[in-house]
């Protein structure tokens, strides 16, 4: 019977050892050979689709935890952000190219992720920071 060997980076240990019992920790696992040479450098991840801008210019990073709360609806929702720009929802398997499609998969109603996904702890909507980039691209 084959032999199963898997070893994490120290920052993957560090980042499960502080994710409490609500997180989503995901990890993707590549199957590799028997060789012991060291993996190449992997090429850096670029963002594509609607974050991307907003990436590009610092406004947002992989890893931000993105919120919304509907108090009449009784709905919230959590998400964070990948490396290529797209959104990873609680409860989700596989993520989302946009801020509306991950909305929509929150509240089963098409609706504006934009305005409705907000950096975590109160922080700004995503159309926010797309306005602030349209006046930084402005001036």
């Amino acid at each position: 019977m084959p032999t199963l060997s898997i070893n994490f980076d120290p920052a993957v240990i560090a980042h499960l050892m502080s994710a409490s019992g609500d997180d989503t920790v995901h990890v993707t696992l590549t199957l590799g050979t028997e060789d012991p040479t060291p993996p190449t450098a992997a090429k850096p991840v670029v963002p594509h689709g609607p974050l991307a801008d907003l990436m590009k210019a610092d406004l947002l990073k992989a890893g931000t935890v993105l919120r919304f709360h509907q108090r009449r609806a009784n709905r919230s929702g959590r998400a964070v952000v990948t490396p290529d720009g797209q959104l990873i929802v609680d409860g989700h398997a596989t993520p989302f190219p946009s801020p509306s499609k991950a909305a929509e998969a929150v509240t089963g109603n098409v609706i504006n992720g934009w305005t409705l996904w907000h950096v975590e702890d109160g922080g700004p909507t995503l159309d926010a920071l797309r306005r602030e980039l349209e006046s930084r691209n402005a001036q």
